[in-house]
């Protein structure tokens, strides 16, 4: 299993300052803990930069505010603490882990007054699966929870509470030798994974759930992007369970997943080919570094009405870390 991640030495941003991470501790009298007041996002750095942070830190700040909480940091500060977190931990390919929860003050269902909470961790995090295993696909199996109807549920916050039944269903899946779990919606059309969007692949065009019960991921959008620059057809639609058997490829897709093609969900099977192949080269090639990180620190000076051209960064660095 290796090492407990509350057991890893490094930094983590904690409330606008780093501290030791043995030390970024809460009370276990936390309304995020017992209520699930919590957002959170998983982002991966390449080369020292994290790839689209800022489309990260904005859906970090509308899931808050689904959850009817206000992040007490702008954009362009929780930018600039990623950053600064990657740099601190020397890990410039990393996972970063940032999050936002009601605090201790009040453990009643409504808390509208408790603190807000935020921090931000990185840690050496491989493609979520087995390299060798991506290469010829990995085998899913059928979840047997559902995506809520998104009348009952905040179905476009990245929100903690939401990932109950993803635990659950995956822990069931690998149990069966299945390396995820496949989400059908409330009504058993195809959703999603329990952490990852589909596609699927018929006659040289893209087809991929839409994205209304459950979220639209930013490395979906980016994949979709990537087709379409190459005169790809993607198709944006709803998809039944037994199409399954029309499509020859299939991958999935996700911040820690990237692109992972698959072989097999439940008793239908693909084979990952030529188009697929292509996404992951152009993915690749795409999260490669176009100095962000001087973006993210230019752009939190901006926000504190400081010049760039100045100490404006090693001041944001003794502001931000304590």
């Amino acid at each position: 299993m290796g090492v407990s991640f509350d057991k890893i030495d490094g930094f983590i941003w904690f409330d606008g300052k780093l501290v030791p991470w043995a030390d970024a501790n809460v009370h276990v009298l936390t309304h995020g803990l017992h209520y699930a007041s919590c957002v959170f996002e998983g982002e991966r750095a390449y080369s020292g930069s994290i790839f689209k942070s800022r489309e990260h830190s904005e859906r970090l700040k509308r899931s808050a505010q689904i959850l009817d909480f206000e992040i007490p940091y702008s954009i362009a500060e929780v930018d600039a603490a990623k950053q600064l977190v990657i740099d601190r931990n020397g890990l410039p390919d990393a996972y970063v882990r940032a999050f936002a929860w009601r605090g201790s003050e009040m453990m009643g269902v409504s808390a509208p007054t408790n603190s807000i909470h935020v921090a931000i961790a990185c840690w050496t995090w491989p493609s979520y699966f087995d390299p060798a295993e991506r290469l010829k696909g990995i085998r899913i199996g059928l979840a047997e929870y559902r995506r809520p109807d998104p009348r009952t549920i905040p179905a476009l916050a990245k929100a903690s509470g939401l990932y109950m039944i993803c635990t659950i269903s995956k822990h069931i899946a690998e149990r069966k030798g299945y390396a995820e779990a496949l989400m059908l919606d409330w009504e058993g059309r195809i959703a999603e994974c329990t952490s990852a969007n589909v596609f699927f692949i018929k006659d040289g065009k893209v087809h991929t759930p839409i994205a209304d019960c459950f979220l639209d991921g930013i490395t979906r959008q980016t994949v979709i992007d990537l087709a379409r620059r190459r005169g790809i057809e993607v198709i944006e639609r709803r998809i039944m369970p037994d199409e399954m058997s029309n499509f020859s490829e299939c991958f999935i897709t996700g911040s820690a997943a990237e692109i992972t093609p698959v072989s097999e969900i439940a008793h239908w099977r693909f084979t990952p080919g030529a188009l697929s192949k292509q996404l992951m080269e152009d993915y690749s090639a795409e999260v490669q570094p176009r100095n962000t990180k001087a973006v993210a620190y230019s752009a939190l000076a901006s926000s504190q009405n400081t010049s760039p051209s100045d100490s404006s960064v090693s001041s944001q660095r003794k502001d931000i870390s304590g």
